[in-house]
């Protein structure tokens, strides 16, 4: 496929915009067609790059795929211009079911190859004086995080700068590539009972003056078998998150937000000190395997979806794949 291929990427999010930047790049022109919805996964995200923290038995591929996306990370900021928070993720348990599902995530790790240290709810603290009463639980060292809206704003620009045209109508393409999250399964009857919205809410609190400073780490905790997460900013942190099966229901719940901050309080004390500047809920783009789709659907349309949790953590790995299928031609 010559390489002035026309380029239609639909879908402004961290795929989409990763995959237009690399394919302009690339030499190819391309254009982004965007319609910018606040409900968007990658802006309503923690900038989790935790590909070993998720893991979970029967994900195995989620989890190879993550892996080698996380060792792209680095050269991909760097090309940016974005920091990414180095220090690792604490994953803690609160009770003795929480610290079962833990101990089973520290064996299927270990049988992976993979290693995360077991510490004592003492040890955990020392490292994170704010914790509260937690049990126990693994530091994983490998885990990074990113400023999901500093990555977006870093993409679009780059991406501008390489010369891909944003609009909101497409024009005439070569090549489409579906990349629209949730909205994606509404473009192609291939991806209609593939891909499916899974509605997360999310808080990002402030620290106040006299407050406690935000953890250095990520936590992710297990909270009475619920999940939650709170992922360090310079100035406070966000908080995450749900997860429905809610369809395109946009509205952040009264019970969504109680949960979050009632857990929140029992693994973070300090929480209640910080001001909440924002409750927002967003779409992942969910799949039967919690795989993403990245492949042709036919002659000149392209997907790259599907990415559920790991949208910003598969971002450079996803565009690497689409911009292979983009010179190789061909439609498989």
């Amino acid at each position: 496929m010559p390489l002035t291929t026309r380029v239609t990427v639909l879908g402004g999010g961290v795929i989409g915009l990763s995959v237009a930047w690399r394919a302009a790049c690339a030499g190819f022109a391309v254009q982004v067609v965007d319609h910018a919805s606040p409900h968007g996964g990658s802006r309503v995200a923690g900038g989790m790059l935790a590909p070993v923290t998720e893991a979970w038995p029967g994900d195995e591929e989620v989890l190879r795929l993550g892996v080698e996306s996380l060792e792209l990370w680095p050269g991909f900021a760097r090309d940016l211009g974005v920091d990414l928070s180095p220090v690792g993720t604490l994953a803690v348990a609160v009770d003795r079911a929480d610290a079962e599902v833990l101990d089973r995530l520290c064996a299927y790790l270990g049988t992976l190859g993979r290693s995360a240290t077991r510490l004592t709810g003492r040890e955990l603290r020392a490292l994170e004086p704010g914790l509260g009463q937690v049990r126990s639980g693994l530091s994983v060292p490998g885990d990074v995080a990113v400023d999901n809206r500093a990555l977006l704003d870093a993409l679009r620009g780059a991406a501008g700068a390489a010369g891909v045209r944003f609009t909101t109508e497409p024009g005439e393409a070569d090549v489409t590539v579906i990349a629209a999250g949730a909205w994606s399964r509404d473009l192609h009857p291939a991806l209609r009972h593939v891909i499916r919205p899974v509605k997360g809410e999310i808080l990002r609190l402030a620290a106040r003056p006299g407050a406690l400073p935000p953890p250095r780490h990520t936590i992710r905790a297990h909270v009475s078998g619920r999940p939650v997460y709170l992922v360090p900013r310079r100035d406070g942190f966000v908080l995450g998150a749900t997860q429905y099966e809610a369809g395109f229901d946009g509205d952040v719940t009264v019970g969504g937000v109680r949960d979050l901050l009632r857990d929140a309080e029992v693994v973070w004390p300090g929480i209640a000190e910080y001001a909440l500047v924002e409750a927002a809920a967003g779409f992942r783009a969910g799949s039967p395997d919690n795989a993403p789709v990245i492949g042709w659907l036919e002659p000149g349309v392209l997907a790259a979806t599907g990415h559920h949790r790991n949208g910003l953590l598969l971002a450079p790995v996803t565009a690497r794949r689409v911009v292979d299928l983009l010179r190789e031609g061909g439609t498989s």
